[in-house]
């Protein structure tokens, strides 16, 4: 299959292709494929094309980890037919994977009829386009994202509606999987504006680290050989399974539980004091 010197072209057992990144070692959305998993996880299971025809105004969506814009593309592909106007921010710290994926349209085959939008994107690093009844203002942050958080400019940015959180693995990209940067994530969040984030991560650290965040936590849909993934909400309510004081006792036992303080990957039990801020977290509180 086609490679360069950072990417390569993989098929899966059902078919689809896949972008690979050889650095990271990881391939982008490996269960189903890009269009099937993108479409399970960040359109269907956060029935986006619901909230959209409800919204009045302009949705906003975050896209924390671009790569190959599969996700983004399968948020304006599902949400076509809908009078709305969109507003994607996609943020990454590389446009290889895209201009890579660009360069293979044809073997990944999720970007037909929006090829020239994305050209626009990489070259300008902002695209305005009408398609049907939706208008999207489609804008590129490139940078590295804990980094662009943590600066005053940061609050400057449009307030989302939904984050679409998928960046590389905690194993291999730990800087976008710690304790403060998702603290910062939710200090950013209007907290009169319910937000959903939906993330394929199944990982016990992962939803321990968007509790003690502030975030409400619940289990996501399955996808490929994942059983389940993970949503959360700054809004009590707007998630139907939410984690219970079971999956809180699951999680003391775990031996890969303790959030990531710094962005260097390791695996630790939970710590006392981590213990008792789960246990006074008002998603465990009795009604």
């Amino acid at each position: 299959m086609p490679q360069s010197a950072g990417y390569e072209i993989v098929r899966l057992a059902n078919g689809a292709c896949c972008v690979r990144s050889l650095a990271f070692d990881e391939t982008f959305h490996p269960g189903v494929g890009p269009a099937a998993e993108a479409d399970a996880l960040y359109v269907r299971q956060v029935r986006l094309i619901e909230q959209v025809r409800q919204h009045s105004g302009e949705f906003v969506i975050w896209d924390v980890g671009l790569g190959a814009a599969a996700n983004g593309l399968a948020v304006l592909r599902a949400t076509r037919e809908v009078p709305c106007a969109l507003r994607l921010i996609s943020f990454d710290s590389t446009l290889e994977p895209l201009e890579f994926a660009l360069q293979h349209r044809e073997s990944l085959g999720y970007f037909h009829g929006y090829e020239s939008p994305l050209e626009r994107l990489l070259r300008e690093h902002r695209v305005s386009f009408q398609c049907g009844p939706q208008n999207v203002e489609w804008e590129l942050r490139l940078s590295d994202f804990p980094t662009l958080l943590s600066q005053p400019g940061a609050n400057d940015l449009e307030k989302p509606h939904l984050i679409l959180f998928d960046p590389c693995s905690p194993a291999k990209n730990a800087e976008m999987w710690t304790q403060p940067l998702f603290d910062t994530l939710f200090r950013l969040l209007d907290s009169n504006r319910p937000c959903t984030v939906a993330s394929f991560s199944r990982s016990t650290m992962v939803r321990v680290t968007l509790l003690l965040a502030g975030f409400f936590v619940g289990v996501g849909r399955a996808t490929g050989d994942k059983e389940e993934t993970t949503l959360a909400t700054n809004t009590r309510g707007a998630i139907d399974r939410l984690l219970d004081r079971h999956w809180l006792e699951r999680a003391r036992r775990s031996s890969s539980a303790e959030p990531l303080r710094t962005p260097v990957y390791r695996q630790a039990p939970l710590s006392p004091e981590t213990w008792e801020k789960l246990l006074s977290h008002p998603q465990f509180q009795s009604p």
